[in-house]
């Protein structure tokens, strides 16, 4: 084959392993040999309406076999795909959209009048509806569709895909992912979490989130692996689908498995097929992990960002709890390394930047030179915004954003340490510190709580609990009770929203 991107992997394990079980979605099985023709009969359609080598197609909706369909067919072309996030309001969309000059939007599960403003309002000219909705009917597509091979030229420097940035620190930005990109992220993978043959994967988080895509989905269908699609998470349903399909691995965020060691099911479940719990977006809270070793279960811990495809730094199993709380080291294939402002190499114990290095990073930001060139300031190393410390043993820990430090009179306070021991008090649910202005220590740091139901504490309760552990000058100087945090679609909390309602004096 000349095309050695995603495009071709579906081509490639259907000749390996035909029969197999590709996916999964909603009780309807897709074998690999399905998975190929569908996304060659797309990639001809697609085709027919004018797609050529470099130009978008985008997907908007949740969890579907049309999405990976959707990528593996713009890849059989050397087209970009562009995956919307269903959560984003429709001017977002539309930045998205038409930043990046998608030509065709591939779409299921949306209102009609979400995806007609959308396509009307970027330009789109070719709609297609994998369900019921505005555009051409994705099956009569398919169907009226040719099956002869496709094989373009496609490299590993080609861009694949077009992800955009979550926009905690303003507008999107879009992230190129090359075929390269994926491939080594999808190796470092495999290399170290020892992903088999027979895996059986359990996708509920939504797969225009990076890691959910690039560390579960398509490491376990390169291994010819089923994958479990659900179209949205559900805590009782991921406890039912493990017991019913033997599932041996999962990705989700620290939300997620919170919500699944607390559902009615958690104790008797079967979780005896589980080998593989991966888990990114923010450390995992010590009682989540807990209920879990429990259970038998240890975590898989990364940290990464869209910009890496995503990973960056693994916590392994067998390593999880002699350092706990650590984000690990770094991936087979990816350079971490800790750098202080001078550029030096932060000493064992030292707070300084996390930049990364290696062939899973990204080329640069879609249209972005300015903004590109800022994060790579020598032209090689991605400057992440995140504040760590690295131990003796290379061992890395993430300390902060560098944007979300509270100087509180000349002393640096890290929200993350702080929200970390909120959470250990076990009447809080979610929790976040954001900096305010003081007349004496220039700002001071203000915790916003939400309380587990039918959970009763007051505001002094919880300041006495942190001065129990933690620096004095490290305890906020107030306690907002909450009734919910914003967070964007990888469970990270959105500090600036929380900031406008609550950040005041």
């Amino acid at each position: 084959m000349r095309n050695q991107g995603i495009g071709s992997w579906a081509g490639r394990r259907n000749r390996r392993t035909p029969r197999r079980t590709a996916l999964v979605h909603e009780g309807r099985a897709f074998t690999y040999a399905e998975l190929y023709e569908r996304s060659t009969r797309l990639a001809h359609a697609l085709r027919t309406s004018g797609v050529r080598r470099g130009d978008r197609v985008a997907f908007l909706g949740p969890n579907h076999p049309a999405y990976l369909e959707t990528l593996f067919a713009s890849g059989l072309l050397g087209a970009v795909f562009v995956p919307l996030n269903t959560r984003l309001a429709l001017p977002e969309l539309l930045h998205q959209t038409t930043d990046s000059g998608c030509r065709v939007l591939v779409h299921a599960r949306q209102p009609g009048e979400r995806v007609e403003a959308l396509a009307e309002g970027s330009g789109i000219g070719t709609v297609i509806a994998a369900e019921q909705g505005p555009g051409q009917s994705y099956e009569e597509l398919l169907a009226g569709a040719g099956t002869e091979p496709l094989d373009e030229e496609v490299g590993h420097e080609d861009a694949c895909l077009i992800m955009y940035t979550s926009g905690t620190t303003g507008r999107s930005k879009g992230a190129v992912l090359t075929h390269g990109n994926i491939v080594w992220n999808s190796l470092n993978v495999l290399v170290d979490t020892d992903l088999a043959s027979d895996e059986v994967a359990l996708v509920g988080a939504p797969l225009f989130h990076t890691a959910a895509l690039n560390m579960s989905c398509l490491p376990t269908l390169l291994k010819g692996g089923t994958v479990v699609l659900e179209s949205s998470f559900d805590a009782a349903r991921s406890l039912e689908l493990i017991e019913q399909y033997g599932v041996t691995c999962m990705f989700g965020v620290p939300t997620m498995y919170d919500s699944m060691v607390s559902a009615p099911g958690w104790a008797t479940a079967d979780l005896s097929s589980l080998r593989n719990l991966l888990c990114g977006g923010a450390p995992v809270p010590s009682r989540t992990a807990q209920a879990c070793l429990d259970r038998g279960l240890t975590f898989v811990q990364g940290y990464g960002m869209t910009e890496t495809s995503p990973g960056a730094l693994v916590l392994g199993r067998a390593d999880s709890l002699g350092h706990a709380g650590s984000a690990g080291v770094p991936h087979f294939f990816t350079d971490v390394e800790i750098l202080l402002p001078s550029g030096e190499r932060a000493a064992a114990g030292e707070k300084g930047e996390v930049v990364v290095s290696g062939p899973n990073v990204t080329p640069g930001y879609w249209n972005l030179p300015e903004a590109t060139a800022a994060a790579f300031p020598d032209g090689a190393r991605f400057r992440s915004g995140d504040v760590a410390t690295v131990d003796a043993d290379g061992f890395v820990t993430l300390v902060d954003r560098l944007k979300d430090m509270i100087i509180s009179g000349g002393e640096n306070i890290y929200p993350a340490e702080v929200e970390d021991v909120l959470l250990g008090h076990p009447a809080v649910a979610e929790a976040a510190v954001i900096g305010v202005p003081d007349p004496k220590w220039g700002e001071v740091g203000r915790a916003v709580v939400v309380l587990r139901d039918d959970a009763a504490v007051t505001a002094d309760e919880l300041i006495t609990h942190m001065r129990d552990r933690l620096a004095r000058y490290k305890v906020p100087r107030s306690v907002v009770l909450a009734t919910g945090l914003p967070r964007n679609a990888t469970g990270k909390l959105l500090k600036a929203p929380i900031r406008a309602r609550y950040g005041s004096g």
